[in-house]
């Protein structure tokens, strides 16, 4: 179980900005409904204010940031199994 289950919300959105390109493009990871799953995006920044707006998207915790990084560092480094 991870802490992002506790959300009421059925589906919310989130991004993190991983960098910026020529200062004009933002470089996120965008999910819905749990941060561990997402897909990379890069958008001019206007835009991606915008995308945010429209799926009232909210930038992850640095706490979440870390479990998310946790997470993907057990499923490179890890063994099938491990629960902490």
């Amino acid at each position: 179980m991870h802490a992002f289950q506790a959300n009421p919300e059925p589906n919310p959105c989130f991004v993190r900005i991983t960098g910026t390109q020529r200062q004009r493009f933002i470089e996120f990871e965008f999910s819905v409904g749990d941060p561990e799953l997402s897909v990379e995006m890069i958008m001019p920044v206007q835009a991606f204010e915008e995308f945010c707006a429209r799926h009232d998207a909210r930038q992850l915790s640095a706490e979440q940031v870390a479990q998310v990084e946790y997470e993907r560092l057990k499923w490179r480094f890890g063994e099938p199994g491990i629960t902490e």
